[in-house]
């Protein structure tokens, strides 16, 4: 199976939906959503789709440089008006631009899908969108208990700055807050390129692509 990133649409909502509902106990209303696509100066929302071969090529907007490799396996943001997409949605994940910093507002991938690279993926579309609303850092809040979800924002260069004591309302968990340093200096770059490139072999061996 084959994985690549979309802007979110409108249309898409319904979908983010109920993989939101599967994946959160407080999901969001569909309207917003909706204020949410309507600001894109100050607001990013990306899905990810699946495919059984590649999809038909596309013309990209253009985008922050990135592997060889990961280009050829397609997680590239499209904004061309086009159809309903014949592929699925599987995971979705958006931040919002507070002056020069990302925060990273959601990230979920349909549960029977998860551990597939899929979040990481979206995790490196949400990294291209801040670099693009030319952000210099990010940041995020997770659940205390997500030590998956952790693992992979730590691999990232997110690194523990602090917790919100009862964050989450549904149970009372505490949220763990995390910061990457500057995403715009070389030793970060170049951390970047070297995950994606072992991204993009995963992603190939998956599909059977040759490596």
């Amino acid at each position: 199976m084959y994985y690549f990133l979309q802007r979110m649409r409108e249309e898409d909502i319904p979908r983010v939906q109920e993989i939101e509902r599967l994946s959160f106990t407080m999901p969001w209303s569909a309207n917003t959503y909706r204020r949410e696509l309507n600001t894109p100066e100050t607001s990013r929302y990306l899905v990810a789709r699946s495919s059984p071969t590649l999809p038909p090529d596309e013309t990209p907007e253009p985008q922050p440089r990135r592997s060889g490799l990961l280009r050829a396996l397609l997680p590239t943001v499209f904004t061309k008006p086009s159809p309903p997409s014949p592929y699925p949605i599987v995971g979705y994940g958006g931040l919002w631009l507070m002056v020069d910093e990302a925060h990273i507002t959601t990230l979920a991938v349909m549960p029977s899908l998860r551990g597939q690279g899929i979040g990481e993926l979206l995790l490196n579309g949400l990294i291209d969108q801040a670099i693009e609303l030319q952000a210099t850092r990010l940041t995020l809040e997770v659940r205390i208990s997500n030590e998956s979800a952790q693992r992979l924002y730590l691999k990232y260069g997110f690194e523990p700055s602090g917790t919100r004591p009862r964050y989450y309302t549904d149970n009372g968990e505490d949220a763990l807050i995390m910061w990457t340093g500057p995403i715009n200096e070389a030793a970060y770059v170049e951390r970047l390129e070297e995950l994606r490139e072992r991204l993009a072999l995963r992603l190939r061996r998956q599909a059977g692509m040759p490596v």
